[in-house]
């Protein structure tokens, strides 16, 4: 595949530093960028995304699918000829453990009602 074939994309994390950029082959899918993401997540991030399930890609508003391909997800009205591609990440936040973030409650109850029966 010639050099000029390949789309050069950036990844723009939550508190706007930037994976990237680097050059892929239009037929690498969205579920692959996700892979090559949560291997470069910023170690001294908090909250990282621990599984290509815990993040989104967004390119030009849309939510990309991940056996989509690069080539089929790229909208090339809003590119500009030889510029890079920004895809916004979102990362989900982890999923807490009902059992043990319960807290108990020694809180007496409330009324709701203040009413004095005379």
């Amino acid at each position: 595949m010639a050099k000029e074939d390949l789309i050069e994309v950036k990844f723009r994390l939550f508190d706007g530093t930037d994976i990237g950029p680097n050059k892929y082959d239009p037929s690498t899918t969205i579920g692959s960028l996700k892979e090559i993401i949560v291997a470069r997540w910023p170690q001294d991030r908090e909250n990282g995304p621990k599984t290509i399930h815990d993040v989104k890609l967004i390119n030009a508003g849309k939510i990309l699918e991940n056996n989509r391909t690069l080539g089929e997800s790229r909208v090339p009205v809003a590119e500009l000829p030889g510029g890079v591609i920004t895809m916004h990440v979102v990362v989900r936040p982890p999923l807490s453990d009902k059992n043990n973030d319960k807290l108990p409650d020694n809180k007496p109850k409330k009324s709701r009602c203040a009413c004095s029966v005379m």
